[in-house]
């Protein structure tokens, strides 16, 4: 588990990045240090936070599937991290934060324009 990256991942941070970079929008920072769960992207000046989940990683309910071999620790591992990312959306909420959450297959090209509307209509709605 050690050897995976969870940082600068091509499918997933990057992949928003580039869209975003096109799309023209700015005010984005990547990796919000200082706030619990450490997002993907802030938007400070908007408070707007932005996960972006692994479809394998994160149990997307379209696309995950199970391992064969070590189900009971599959099973947990995917459990603690969507425990995980509850207790953090509701940390950044206390805090005042919008959170705004996305899956990798999210952002195929198919539906990349609808996570781009969605993020542009969450950072008008915190203005």
């Amino acid at each position: 588990m050690r050897a995976v990256k969870n940082r600068r991942v091509k499918s997933t941070e990057l992949a928003l990045r580039a869209r975003l970079v096109a799309a023209g929008i700015r005010g984005w920072q990547m990796y919000g240090k200082t706030l619990p769960g450490t997002p993907d992207f802030v938007f400070a000046a908007n408070k707007v936070a932005v996960f972006i989940h692994g479809c394998f990683w994160h149990g997307c309910p379209r696309c995950y599937r199970r391992p064969h071999s070590s189900r009971r620790y599959w099973d947990a591992k995917v459990a603690g991290n969507r425990a995980r990312d509850l207790r953090v959306v509701a940390q950044l909420r206390r805090r005042g934060w919008k959170v705004i959450r996305f899956w990798e297959c999210d952002l195929k090209a198919e539906t990349a324009t609808r996570v781009l509307q969605r993020l542009q209509a969450a950072l008008a709605e915190c203005r």
